[in-house]
């Protein structure tokens, strides 16, 4: 009987021990640290190119790093290089013009101002028939309205071009006077204008990176036809990172902007000391959390924005790492 009333007592103390010791580790245990999961981004810039084009070279490749100045792609546009020959064409036609009208008409430029008069009317009659089926056919609704444009554009052009030559045919017949040398002087400068604005076109056809960064994606693939403003690559810039995390709005409490925390980066395996930027709300599209079943409130995310004080300590980061915020 004593060693029964014994173990009784004996198992009353263990429970009892155990339940002080469930006691003591709830009032001594704390709230673990809160802990906010995020990215890394940064500021990009999109590559492309003012013309048409097909891709003819791209010496890059996605997650290499490259430096302002650097060549990144190429186009070919045949038909960018043979305008460039034609306005070459028409500058050393209305140089030659220039010239004859400074010098004095001799029979034989007499002859070729109005070959060149002939070649301009026989261009506008062209120009004049293909405009009128153009607009005929855009009556019909065959064509959209940026080819009829284009066709009654360079109808315009070539009356403009048939009226200059006509009266550069008429100025060797009659003789330069000064206000024909001065409108010679200045169809050789138009002519040089139309020089230059194609050679700016062809340089645009090499694509330059106007800043070092890392390339994050290719577009467009080898000998793939692009069109005038399609992004061939997104570039992002090397020395501007930050850290975005979307934080549900019961977390936000000691999270303001302006205020210094700390960023741990697992890839780096370092914190970072940032700044909190920006806060906005994300829109109700977004991570949202229903508790009205609850009797409480619904709880919204808000992204939150860190910038580090200090790149240099995030060098060698990539955008798309983890980042940790601890509040």
């Amino acid at each position: 009987m004593n060693r029964k009333v014994t173990a009784n007592l004996l198992f009353a103390a263990v429970i009892l021990a155990v339940i002080a010791v469930v006691i003591i580790i709830g009032l001594t245990k704390t709230d673990p640290e809160e802990v906010i999961q995020g990215e890394t981004e940064a500021t990009s810039y999109r590559v492309s190119s003012k013309v048409p084009g097909r891709i003819a070279e791209i010496r890059f490749e996605e997650g290499d790093r490259v430096k302002k100045g650097d060549t990144l792609a190429i186009l070919e546009a045949p038909d960018i290089m043979a305008k460039l020959s034609q306005a070459n064409a028409a500058y050393s036609a209305a140089k030659a013009i220039e010239n004859k009208a400074q010098n004095g008409a001799r029979k034989e430029q007499i002859q070729g101002a109005y070959e060149i008069w002939q070649k301009a009317k026989a261009g506008l009659e062209l120009a004049k028939a293909t405009y009128e089926r153009a607009e005929n056919l855009f009556k019909e609704g065959v064509i959209a309205a940026q080819k009829r444009d284009e066709a009654k554009a360079n109808f315009d052009a070539m009356t403009a071009t048939e009226k200059a030559a006509k009266s550069q045919y008429d100025m060797a017949i009659n003789g330069a006077q000064q206000e024909d040398k001065a409108a010679a002087r200045a169809q050789v400068e138009r002519a040089k204008g139309a020089v230059s604005e194609v050679s700016s076109y062809i340089d645009e056809m090499v694509l330059i990176a106007s800043a070092d960064g890392e390339i994050t994606e290719i577009y467009p693939e080898l000998g793939e036809l692009v069109g005038t403003g399609s992004p061939i690559m997104n570039i992002s810039k090397t020395g501007d990172y930050w850290f975005v995390f979307s934080v549900r709005e019961d977390y936000l409490p000691g999270i303001k902007v302006n205020d210094q925390k700390k960023v741990f980066v697992p890839a780096l395996n370092k914190e970072v000391d940032v700044k909190i930027t920006r806060m906005k709300n994300v829109g109700n599209f977004a991570a949202w959390k229903a508790t009205k079943a609850l009797d409480q409130y619904d709880l919204k995310t808000f992204e939150v924005q860190a910038k580090p004080l200090n790149q240099s300590e995030v060098d060698g980061i990539c955008v798309g790492m983890s980042a940790v915020l601890k509040n």
